[in-house]
């Protein structure tokens, strides 16, 4: 196997490939990261989202439809913790464009996001000002894109900072302890699957502060310490790792054929009923 690592969108990526890439299939990777980072990230001045805050209209990001709509129906199952306008919540925390790190006042999203960001087939717009963030899926339809990107023939695994897609084989994936980077929870194989993790143990700072937040509020979350989702493409895991932060997060998982894993601050670890891997803290 062949590895490739670069690092992109603030985290570092391995693409495992039995052939090696060439000149034209890195470009193309390449390409796939800079357009998508181009339109919806909002540490850039010159993306769509970040030219979009202040209000107004632009022409509809070609991902705009798969991941808005995959939103709507994460905000209904999480009864409103999940929303792409917590853009600004993180920032008043300090996790903003300038990575200053710098807490202020909690900021609850618009609640009403739905009637403020409108997506159609030929525009994205903002009735009024906001920050748009999709950092609850858009990293795995990243990933999703990244892996299109690729020729086919042989395994390939696509892994951006440990959301991963495998495609033509399987790996065997430990399941890493969020206080804890030498300890595993656990193991599971993944083939032609993906498997994305999330934990607040990533991206903090300050005290307590961390990137997963509770919308309705601006606060981060307390209950959940890590999650995991096994699901057949990584936008889909990824959104599910962000919902089992919250009620309504296993239901959501389950509706879509997930299988999962979820530990709590205090050590609890929930699995869905199917879950395939090995778990080595016992599920109640």
């Amino acid at each position: 196997m062949e590895t490739w690592r670069f690092e992109a969108i603030g985290t570092v990526w391995e693409i495992e490939s039995e052939e090696r890439l060439g000149v034209r299939e890195r470009g193309a990777v390449t390409t796939a990261i800079e357009s998508f980072d181009a339109e919806w990230s909002r540490f850039r001045a010159d993306s769509v989202v970040s030219r979009l805050a202040d209000g107004g209209e632009a022409p509809v990001p070609a991902d705009a439809a798969a991941m808005l709509d995959l939103y709507r129906e994460l905000s209904d199952a999480t009864a409103g913790a999940v929303n792409p306008l917590a853009g600004a919540s993180l920032a008043a925390l300090g996790y903003d464009a300038e990575y200053s790190l710098v807490a202020g006042a909690a900021r609850a999203a618009p609640a009403d996001w739905t009637e403020t960001l409108r997506w159609s087939d030929a525009a994205l717009s903002l009735s009024a000002p906001a920050a748009i963030d999709v950092g609850a899926l858009g990293k795995g339809r990243l990933v999703d894109l990244v892996l299109a990107t690729l020729p086919s023939g042989g395994r390939v695994v696509v892994d951006a900072g440990g959301d991963l897609a495998v495609r033509g084989g399987s790996i065997r994936i430990a399941l890493e302890h969020p206080y804890d980077p030498t300890r595993a929870i656990g193991v599971v194989d993944v083939g032609d699957l993906a498997l994305c993790a999330s934990a607040t143990n990533r991206r903090a700072w300050g005290d307590g502060l961390h990137h997963v937040l509770d919308a309705r509020t601006g606060i981060p979350v307390r209950t959940w310490a890590a999650t995991w989702a096994l699901a057949t493409d990584a936008m889909l895991a990824d959104a599910a790792t962000t919902a089992l932060f919250f009620d309504g997060g296993p239901a959501f998982a389950d509706s879509h054929g997930i299988d999962w894993v979820r530990m709590s601050t205090d050590g609890r670890i929930q699995a869905s009923a199917g879950f395939p891997g090995e778990l080595f803290v016992r599920a109640p």
